[in-house]
C-alpha cells in the first residue's frame, strides 16, 4: 500500500533538514552578491570617465540599484512566504545575473543603468534566505546560519571594494560586474541542486504590485529630476514645474494606494505610531548625510593632483574606501548593544554630533588622504551605529506582530535615505563644475560637505522635537 505523504493528508509537510553544504552554498551565494553591490562606490569616477557623464549622471548608477533594491525587498519576502523560498531565490538570481550581464556589454550610461535596475533585485535574496534557513533549521541554528549568511554579504561588500580596482586596471570594467555575475550564477546552480524545496505558506494577502510600481517610479522621477535639472544649462521653468507635477503625482497615488490596499508594501498606517515615524525620520536624515559621504569621497579621491584633489586610481580608491567598509560592518554588531545599554536617542545624538563635527572639519581640512578615511571611517561608525540602533529600538517598541511591517519599513527609509544622499551630492558638484573642465571644482566639495554636516546636525532638532513630542 503506498503511502501518503502528509501533504496530501491535509497536514503541513514537515521541512527537510538541509546540512552544512547547503548552507555553504547560500554563504557563497550572499558573498557574490556583496560583491557585485560593492564594486560601483569605488569605481564610479572610471566609470563617468569611461561613458563621459557628469556626477550627477553618475550618481544614478549606484542609486538604481538601491531603489530597486527598496521596491524588492518588503515583496520579495512575501513572494517566499507564498511560493518557497527556493523557488523565488533561483528566479530572483536570474533576474540578478541577467543585470549583470547586461551591466558588463554596456555601451553607454542607460544600458548600464538598466542592469543596475535587475541587479538591483539581489537586496532580495536575504529575506528569502531567511526563509529558508528558519524552515528548514531548528532555532538555534536558524540564527547561527542568518548571522552567517549576513556576515558573508556584508564580507562580499569589503571584498568588492577592494577587488574592483584591480580588476577594472588588469582587464576592464565591465569584469567588475561579470565576474561575479559568474559566482552568481555558479553559486545559484549548486544551491539549486543542494537546496531542497520548501513548503510554501497559503496566504489571502495579495502582492502590493501597484504601489511597488508607483513606489519606483517617484524615486527614479525625483532623481532624474536632479539630474536634468542640474545638467549642462538646466531646464526651462516651464519643463522643471512639470516635473515636479509628475513626481508629486506619482507620490500622492503610491500613498492613496499604499493606504487603501489591504496588504501594502509599505504600511502607512504604522506612521501614526510616534515611536514608528520618530525612527523614520531619524533614520531618513542619518543615511541622507552618510549617502552624501558615500558619493563625495570617491570623487575628491579621483580628482586630479596637480590642483585639490589626489589623482587616485580605482584600486587606490578601493583601498583608501576599505576601512571605512570595515567600520560600517562592526557598527551593525554594536547599535543593538549601544540601543539597549544608553538609548536610541541617546546614540542618536552622539552620532550626529560625530558626523557634523566630522563634515564641517572636512570642508577645510582635506588636503591629505588620512583626513578622508578617517572622515569615512568616523561617518561609518556613526551612521551605522545609529541606525541599527533605531532600528533594534523600534523593534521592542512596536508590539510583536507589528515588528516585520516596522523593521522593513526601516529598511526601506535607510535605502532610499542613502539613495537621495548620493543623488543630492552628484547634483552639487555638477552644479559647480568648471566650464572649461567640467570637473567639479574645490569649492563644489566643500559645499557638499558642509551640506552633508548641516543635514546631520539636524537630526539633533528632529530628536529634541520629538522628546518634546513624547513628553506631551
Amino acid at each position: 500500500m503506498r503511502s501518503t505523504p502528509l501533504s496530501e493528508a491535509g497536514v503541513s509537510p514537515v521541512p527537510i533538514r538541509i546540512g552544512r553544504l547547503a548552507i555553504g552554498a547560500l554563504g557563497i551565494l550572499a558573498l557574490a552578491l556583496g560583491t557585485l553591490q560593492s564594486v560601483v562606490e569605488p569605481a564610479l569616477p572610471l566609470l563617468q570617465r569611461e561613458l563621459g557623464v557628469s556626477p550627477a549622471e553618475g550618481a544614478l548608477i549606484a542609486n538604481t540599484l538601491l531603489v530597486t533594491g527598496a521596491v524588492v525587498t518588503p515583496v520579495a519576502g512575501k513572494l517566499g512566504d507564498r511560493y518557497g523560498g527556493k523557488r523565488v531565490l533561483v528566479r530572483l538570481m536570474a533576474v540578478v545575473s541577467a543585470g549583470g550581464l547586461l551591466a558588463a556589454l554596456a555601451p553607454n550610461l542607460p544600458v548600464l543603468l538598466l542592469g543596475q535596475v535587475l541587479q538591483g533585485a539581489m537586496v532580495g535574496a536575504l529575506p528569502l534566505s531567511f526563509i529558508l534557513v528558519r524552515k528548514h533549521l531548528s532555532t538555534a541554528e536558524s540564527q547561527v546560519a542568518i548571522g552567517l549568511v549576513v556576515a558573508l554579504f556584508t564580507g562580499g561588500g569589503m571584498v568588492g571594494t577592494s577587488v574592483a580596482g584591480p580588476i577594472a586596471e588588469g582587464l576592464s570594467w565591465r569584469w567588475m560586474f561579470a565576474l561575479p555575475t559568474l559566482a552568481v550564477v555558479a553559486a545559484t546552480s549548486v544551491l539549486t541542486r543542494l537546496m531542497p524545496h520548501d513548503p510554501p505558506i497559503p496566504s489571502d494577502d495579495g502582492i502590493d504590485w501597484p504601489g511597488a510600481v508607483l513606489l519606483s517610479g517617484t524615486l527614479l522621477a525625483f532623481m532624474l529630476g536632479l539630474v536634468t535639472v542640474t545638467g549642462d544649462g538646466g531646464l526651462p521653468p516651464l519643463a522643471v514645474g512639470a516635473l515636479a507635477v509628475v513626481v508629486a503625482a506619482l507620490a500622492t497615488g503610491w500613498v492613496v494606494v499604499e493606504r487603501r490596499a489591504t496588504s501594502p508594501m509599505v504600511d502607512l498606517r504604522m506612521l501614526a505610531k510616534p515611536a514608528m515615524w520618530h525612527a523614520c525620520v531619524l533614520t531618513f536624515v542619518i543615511t541622507a548625510s552618510f549617502g552624501m559621504v558615500v558619493f563625495l569621497l570617491p570623487q575628491l579621491f579621483a580628482s586630479p593632483a596637480d590642483g585639490y584633489g589626489f589623482g587616485a586610481d580605482t584600486t587606490d580608491i578601493g583601498l583608501l574606501l576599505l576601512p571605512g567598509a570595515i567600520a560600517g560592518a562592526l557598527s551593525d554588531s554594536v547599535g543593538g548593544i549601544a540601543a539597549r545599554r544608553f538609548g536610541p536617542r541617546a546614540v542618536v545624538v552622539v552620532g550626529a554630533v560625530v558626523t557634523a563635527a566630522t563634515m564641517i572639519s572636512l570642508a577645510s581640512l582635506h588636503s591629505a588622504a588620512w583626513q578622508l578615511v578617517l572622515a569615512k571611517v568616523l561617518t561609518a561608525f556613526a551612521a551605522g551605529v545609529g541606525t541599527t540602533a533605531l532600528l533594534a529600538g523600534t523593534a521592542t517598541a512596536v508590539e510583536a506582530r507589528d515588528t516585520g511591517v516596522a523593521t522593513g519599513l526601516l529598511v526601506v527609509t535607510r535605502v532610499i535615505g542613502v539613495a537621495l544622499g548620493v543623488q543630492i551630492a552628484g547634483a552639487i558638484l555638477a552644479a559647480g563644475a568648471d566650464p572649461t573642465t567640467a570637473r567639479p571644482t574645490e569649492s563644489a566639495f566643500v559645499t557638499g560637505f558642509v551640506v552633508a554636516g548641516l543635514v546631520a546636525a539636524s537630526s539633533l532638532l528632529v530628536v529634541r522635537i520629538t522628546k518634546k513630542g513624547a513628553q506631551a
